[in-house]
Order: C-alpha cells, then structure tokens, then sequence
C-alpha cells in the first residue's frame, strides 16, 4: 500500500520541481529569434521610427494595439479583427503559427512558423525591439 502512494508523491514533487524549466523553455532567445526574424524583413521593419513596407513596423509590437500603425493601410480583415485586440505575446503566438487561421481574409502571405523554438526565439526578439 505505501508503493501505491509513494508514487503519485513522487510525480508531484517532480511537476513542482521542473515547473520552472517549463516556463524557461517559451521564453526564448532573443539572438536566435533575430535569425528567425530575417524571414520577416522582406515585408517587415523592426527599428523604431523605421518605415512601413509591406508590413507595418513591428518596433515595439509586443504590448501596442493590433492594427495601429499610422500611416500603415491594413487589410479589411485586420481591421474588423483588430477592435480591442491588443499584441499579447498569445495573441502573437497564434498569428505566428498560422496568420489565416486567426485572420482568415488577412493579407499576410507567410505560411506561420511550425517550430516552437522558432516562434519562442521570434517572440523574445520582438519583445526586446
């Protein structure tokens, strides 16, 4: 009878104990993320002040209201998508990973990232720009 209780103890400690290294795994690189970024610069800018292409700036992103860049004309979808919405890093993981299944009319072309390292490293280089 004690095996049988010891064992569930046992997993719990262990949950508890590596929690942290959890939290650490989506928290990114932000070296690495500027590497994955390069896909982006075709369409994108990251400096702040810099200039709209085809994208709109993405300088300070992670925090701003979706659909906010002056000057930057958006997509219809986007902007019914937009009301309210603000660039969580959530928000930003699920566009990240598949753009038309969040904004299924929306203009961006790229197919989404697939691999979580990937889209952990992007999230932390644009949180840190």
């Amino acid at each position: 009878m004690r095996r049988l209780t010891l064992i569930p103890a046992t997993a719990l400690a262990a949950a508890f104990a590596l929690a942290p290294f959890a939290a650490k795994a989506q928290d990114g690189d932000p070296a690495a993320g500027q590497r994955v970024f390069n896909q982006c610069r075709a369409c994108h800018t990251i400096n702040e002040g810099g200039r709209n292409g085809v994208g709109p700036n993405l300088h300070g992103v992670v925090g701003r209201a979706a659909g906010s860049v002056e000057g930057f004309r958006y997509s219809a979808a986007m902007q019914e998508w937009r009301e309210g919405k603000t660039w969580t890093e959530e928000n930003l993981r699920a566009y990240l990973t598949d753009p038309k299944a969040l904004i299924p009319r929306g203009s961006m072309s790229f197919a989404g990232l697939r691999n979580p390292t990937q889209l952990n490293d992007v999230i932390a280089y644009l949180k840190a720009n």
